[in-house]
């Protein structure tokens, strides 16, 4: 990894590593660790795991601090807007991680370092990294300046991708089964209605109506987000 690569993350993170070679880790990817075994290379697949988990309470304590009047489930719901793949993609795209990352020939050609679960991944091992390395005080401080203030804008708003929402707070639960149907159909051809149900576990927790299909099962995971 070249030193002035990484020199200039830590200063966009805003935090500098006692430790450089966990960060340096947390930018390994399998298939370049795999390429290169023997020179002892692991992968950031174990910072990754614990950065799920760093990542998940930090950022359920910024929810619970700063949004003092928020309800559970709203809360459930940020946290999830916050935590996904498309948000920890685009945040280490700001942060420039993508060019960071150590990956294999093959996955260099195929556009991997572009890739949003590659970036996810790598955003939640530099994560675990600095936990490591720091402890919890900068995590906080890291997510709370790039992560939370902007998501927690988006929620105030409003967010449009239910159904992504709650397939991450679904996920969270292992052994979850999530499912959609139209129920019904009605008005005339320029001006359908259409009403879905959600379904967990076989079990409707919420139903939605809407112009489109797409938009009554929007309406619906929204309705379910409220009780899950």
């Amino acid at each position: 990894m070249d030193d002035h690569l990484l020199a200039e993350l830590q200063e966009r993170l805003g935090y500098e590593f006692k430790k450089p070679g966990l960060l340096a880790a947390a930018l390994t990817h399998s298939s370049y660790a795999n390429e290169n075994k023997k020179n002892g290379l692991v992968s950031n697949e174990r910072l990754e795991f614990l950065g799920d988990s760093v990542l998940e309470f930090a950022v359920s304590e910024l929810i619970y601090k700063h949004k003092t009047k928020m309800p559970e489930g709203r809360m459930t719901r940020l946290r999830a807007e916050i935590v996904c793949e498309k948000s920890l993609a685009a945040l280490a795209g700001t942060l420039g991680i993508g060019k960071c990352i150590m990956l294999g020939r093959g996955e260099e050609k195929g556009g991997g370092r572009n890739r949003p679960s590659i970036l996810a991944d790598a955003m939640e091992a530099v994560i675990a990294a600095v936990y490591l390395d720091g402890g919890f005080r900068p995590v906080a401080a890291l997510l709370k300046k790039h992560l939370f203030s902007n998501s927690s804008k988006i929620a105030d708003h409003g967010s449009t991708d239910y159904k992504t929402a709650l397939q991450e707070v679904v996920q969270t639960k292992p052994g979850q089964s999530l499912s959609y149907r139209m129920v019904d159909e009605s008005g005339p051809d320029h001006m359908k209605l259409f009403t879905a149900e959600v379904r967990l576990n076989g079990g409707v927790i919420g139903s939605g109506t809407g112009k489109s299909k797409k938009e009554a099962e929007q309406e619906a995971a929204k309705a379910a987000l409220d009780v899950v």
